[in-house]
């Protein structure tokens, strides 16, 4: 079974490839990459679930293979859910993830630590000619004051898991896949493979 990533972010790749784990021989993980010519998918859903079905949709009909997307994001509670689908241009559309971990921490300043928590959330879209699933991963936490660590990406710094005293960015890779919104979403996507494709590789 070969399966397209809908997606050219290096780090959400590897990430998925680690917790995804080896393939069988007769199967194989592309991505966006393999597909220069390929449009841009333009990301207008209101919620993670559609945006992520609308990628995976979109590559699937352009590529004839079946299509596994992700939207993530991170998700305040005290800011109502915000900066939720719009976390990686929380600061702007061309922002970095210093530039949206910034902003955050500024609307968060006079915020109070029992206050500050937060979720991440994964929708994981996987697509073929036949039909279209969704898988949901969560986890709890809070944010930080402060960005601390080196490892990972987007609001990683800023990101305490429920019951950790380190952020995601200084857990490391192996540590955060563990636990991680998207891997809990790849989870449920593997029991839905197991059950439903007799896939059973991975994890």
């Amino acid at each position: 079974m070969n399966i397209v990533l809908a997606t050219t972010n290096k780090k959400k790749i590897e990430e998925i490839k680690k917790i995804f784990g080896p393939m069988d021989t007769a199967s194989k993980i592309y991505t966006l990459d393999d597909f220069p010519a390929m449009e841009d998918v333009v990301e207008d859903g209101d919620t993670f679930e559609a945006n992520a079905i609308k990628k995976a949709k979109q590559i699937a009909s352009a590529t004839g293979m079946i299509a596994l997307a992700d939207d993530s994001g991170l998700a305040v509670d005290v800011l109502d859910g915000a900066p939720g689908v719009y976390s990686a241009r929380y600061a702007g559309e061309d922002a970095d993830d210093k530039a949206n971990n910034d902003k955050l921490l500024d609307a968060l300043k006079d915020i109070p630590d029992e206050k500050r928590g937060a979720q991440f959330v994964c929708c994981i879209a996987l697509v073929s000619a036949e039909e279209t699933n969704t898988f949901m991963g969560y986890v709890k936490g809070r944010i930080g004051t402060e960005p601390k660590g080196a490892s990972g990406f987007g609001y990683d710094p800023l990101f305490y898991p429920e019951g950790s005293i380190k952020t995601f960015a200084e857990m490391g890779a192996k540590d955060k896949n563990a636990i991680s919104h998207r891997a809990n979403a790849l989870r449920e996507l593997q029991q839905y493979l197991l059950t439903k494709r007799g896939y059973i590789r991975g994890f």
